[in-house]
């Protein structure tokens, strides 16, 4: 099984003899995170250049073998994480959800291989200190963030991992935030918008630093309802959260 998003990413990795699985999964190069090893399958991911005359492309290859998670479509035997992000990914696209942009994924067995293009100029929002960034540019990394989060949850997913880590942002010359998601082996749809919003928005809460404070977050939480003052609905909803945070921290 291999797939191209579109003609584009077939063309570039082709140019660079890497458009099939074989070469992708012995291409040499040193490992940018090295192998994961668990229940006797592994994942790892290589950072490696498409360089020619013109420019530099970086991607990110991530392979995997016997590395699988359970869905309810293959509650027994699974299928590969990649497998399952390079959906995922698919799904927030067609969503128009910033997050990777894939150029390959491939599968062969129990071997997997996704490529994506690197997030070049971001950085993860847990590496952002909000008391280096002016009144204006806090507020609208917050409205941004809130937005995004707001609108993947009006589509019922739940990124299940939505630490700040996982999500990467770029301020612009034009002085505009762009945020992409990432790390969404894990996200998952659910008939219930209430429970995505309350586990995501609790592990965003808990997870971020503590430079942003209380004003900061009923001002994310305002614009993530899009609510000048929230409303005695979204005041609950804050207080589950905040509660709820608070009692995994004691």
């Amino acid at each position: 099984m291999t797939e191209f998003p579109d003609r584009k990413s077939k063309q570039l990795l082709s140019k660079h003899k890497l458009d099939d699985f074989d070469s992708l999964w012995t291409l040499k190069s040193e490992w940018f995170e090295a192998p994961n090893e668990r229940r006797g399958g592994w994942s790892g991911v290589v950072k490696y250049a498409l360089e020619d005359e013109q420019n530099k492309q970086v991607v990110f290859i991530k392979r995997q073998e016997n590395h699988i998670t359970r869905t309810w479509r293959h509650p027994f035997r699974g299928i590969p994480t990649f497998q399952k992000e390079y959906r995922n990914i698919q799904r927030l696209i067609n969503k128009q959800i910033p997050t990777l942009e894939p150029l390959y994924f491939g599968l062969n067995k129990m071997r997997s291989i996704l490529v994506t293009r690197s997030l070049e100029k971001y950085q993860s929002l847990e590496t952002i200190d909000p008391n280096t960034l002016t009144g204006k540019e806090r507020r609208r990394l917050l409205k941004k963030l809130a937005r995004v989060i707001s609108t993947l949850h009006t589509h019922h997913y739940q990124h299940n991992c939505l630490y700040p880590k996982h999500i990467f942002v770029r301020f612009s010359k034009k002085g505009r935030w762009k945020i992409r998601l990432i790390d969404l082996e894990k996200m998952k749809w659910t008939p219930l918008k209430r429970q995505a919003m309350v586990r995501d928005l609790q592990t965003l809460h808990r997870h971020s630093g503590p430079n942003w404070n209380l004003r900061d977050r009923i001002y994310f939480m305002q614009k993530y309802f899009n609510e000048p003052r929230l409303s005695a609905k979204s005041r609950r909803i804050w207080q589950i959260v905040d509660r709820k945070t608070n009692k995994k921290n004691t």
